[in-house]
């Protein structure tokens, strides 16, 4: 039995990236009183490490920056990728919600977007965009969050390798501190930290509040108007994992540890429906001292080989293509962890990765874990790697001509504008050639989960019936991915959850599909 209320709201948000806290900024916006409950310490979830693209077609800082693409051209490029994988419906509130979305927060100053080219991830499907349908945040200069500094995230440099905190914020941090910033504003809005949902309260099948513990305390909440579960993923819940099928584990999984799943088991609890379960915003992972494994990418050299010595895959796609392939292989059996970037002396001893999320140590403590291995030719290499000499000097020699004239006969690298990004359009084919010759280990990382709570396009809650669970809203990746088992582009987790989160909170201040 669930005693009087120790506090009330209109709506309640569980969870504080930058899905959580759009839908929060709405709310509170259109005249309800909101309570931010957030598990860590630390306001900003996954976003807080993340770029901070945002994927939404069509939208206002797009079309400043010169941007001719048609909502048409991006649901042909959207639904021949995602495919009939999830709801046409669901994919279509998404698709034409963004601008509409960037409408709504550039109304208030203390939002700026700006484009930021990042082509599509898959360039060869129907009008995949070159230049990409993504945004960002515009920087915002650290003093101007003032105390609020201390409540947001750190970036992954400064949290889990001690670097010190960035003089500006960028990416994600940016996008955060804008909607701190805009949410200081509201008078409505009250933002708490080391708040833990743990129970739904459902009254005569509405869904009315929850039961939180806040700093130690058990607490209950009513929400007079809804529930918004945004709280990410269940990513570093080992236990979920197993349970869901859901590949690797805890330790190479980027999103914040409080990224339990609590949430999103309240909500299973009180009767929703969940799909994606087994799935997760995968990337290859440079492995480091501790044997963690990080999202890894912008690779300037090095061709990626299993245990037969063979490549495997295109080494310039998109992350998430790059760890789905290296899933299915080990799935069926054609490949073991770790597998090895191979890569010559043209950059030196360190890999030629430009970004691995958590800095990189030094080199000689990399060789001596046995994570790095040098030597004079290939055979030698292969030996220390523990792959068949000849197989490798044959792959190597074969990828070496494939740079020579330009053209991947195997994997098609180089074939799709993604593949060039960090080349500057020119050809990511480096040879092989210069001694004495490297191999770098590697695991599978995740951004995060991306199965959760199954809705219908306004972000409301299904039970298993396919019924809509009256006050409760999911979004981000606390709600079943709107683009099923793919990764259509960067910028989609987080365009997706801020698309959701509006809408939800429109939903629950009386607005039906207006944005």
């Amino acid at each position: 039995m669930v005693n009087t209320p120790d506090d009330e709201c209109d709506v309640l948000v569980i969870g504080s990236g930058g899905g959580a806290l759009t839908g929060a900024y709405t709310a509170a916006r259109e005249g309800l009183s909101v309570i931010v409950a957030e598990a860590s310490t630390h306001f900003g979830g996954t976003t807080a490490y993340s770029g901070g693209g945002i994927w939404l077609p069509c939208n206002a800082a797009l079309q400043r920056a010169g941007d001719h693409d048609t909502l048409d051209d991006a649901r042909t490029y959207f639904r021949a990728v995602v495919g009939d994988r999830t709801p046409t419906a669901l994919q279509d509130a998404f698709l034409e919600g963004g601008a509409p979305l960037i409408d709504y927060l550039e109304a208030d100053p203390d939002f700026k977007f700006m484009a930021f080219p990042w082509p599509d991830y898959f360039g060869s499907a129907p009008k995949a965009s070159a230049t990409g349908r993504h945004i960002m945040a515009k920087p915002v200069k650290a003093e101007k969050l003032g105390a609020l500094r201390d409540t947001l995230r750190p970036p992954l440099g400064t949290e889990r390798a001690g670097e010190p905190l960035p003089d500006g914020l960028f990416g994600g941090q940016a996008l955060l501190a804008r909607l701190l910033i805009a949410l200081s504003q509201q008078p409505r809005a009250d933002l708490r930290r080391n708040t833990t949902c743990h129970e739904l309260i459902r009254t005569d099948g509405t869904i009315t509040g929850a039961v939180v513990s806040h700093n130690g305390a058990r607490r209950h909440i009513h929400a007079r108007r809804g529930v918004l579960i945004a709280a990410g993923g269940f990513e570093h819940n080992q236990h979920m994992r197993t349970d869901h099928g859901v590949p690797g584990s805890t330790r190479d999984a980027m999103g914040p540890t409080s990224n339990q799943g609590l949430a999103t088991l309240a909500g299973i609890a009180a009767g929703a429906d969940t799909d994606l379960m087994s799935e997760a915003w995968w990337s290859p992972g440079i492995t480091h001292l501790d044997g963690t494994s990080t999202f890894s990418l912008w690779f300037t050299g090095g061709i990626f080989v299993d245990d037969h010595g063979h490549r495997f895959v295109n080494e310039s796609a998109a992350y998430d293509r790059i760890g789905r392939q290296i899933l299915t292989r080990i799935a069926d059996d054609r490949m073991t962890l770790p597998y090895w970037m191979i890569y010559d002396d043209r950059e030196g001893e360190r890999p030629p990765v430009q970004s691995t999320s958590v800095p990189l140590g030094n080199t000689q403590d990399y060789v001596e874990a046995g994570l790095w291995h040098t030597a004079n030719s290939l055979d030698e290499l292969a030996t220390k790697i523990g792959v068949p000499a000849d197989e490798l000097t044959r792959t190597v020699t074969r990828f070496n001509t494939f740079a020579e004239t330009g053209t991947d006969e195997d994997f098609g690298r180089g074939d799709e504008p993604f593949d060039r990004t960090f080349t500057g359009g020119a050809s990511p084919l480096v040879p092989i050639t210069k001694g004495p010759f490297h191999a770098a280990a590697f695991g599978v990382s995740d951004l995060g989960t991306k199965g959760g709570l199954r809705t219908d396009p306004r972000a409301r809650v299904l039970d298993t019936h396919g019924d809509v669970i009256p006050g409760l809203y999911a979004a981000g990746n606390s709600m079943a991915a709107v683009s099923g088992t793919t990764y259509p582009a960067g910028g989609n987790p987080i365009g997706a959850c801020m698309v959701f989160s509006h809408l939800a909170a429109l939903d629950m201040a009386g607005h039906r599909g207006e944005g």
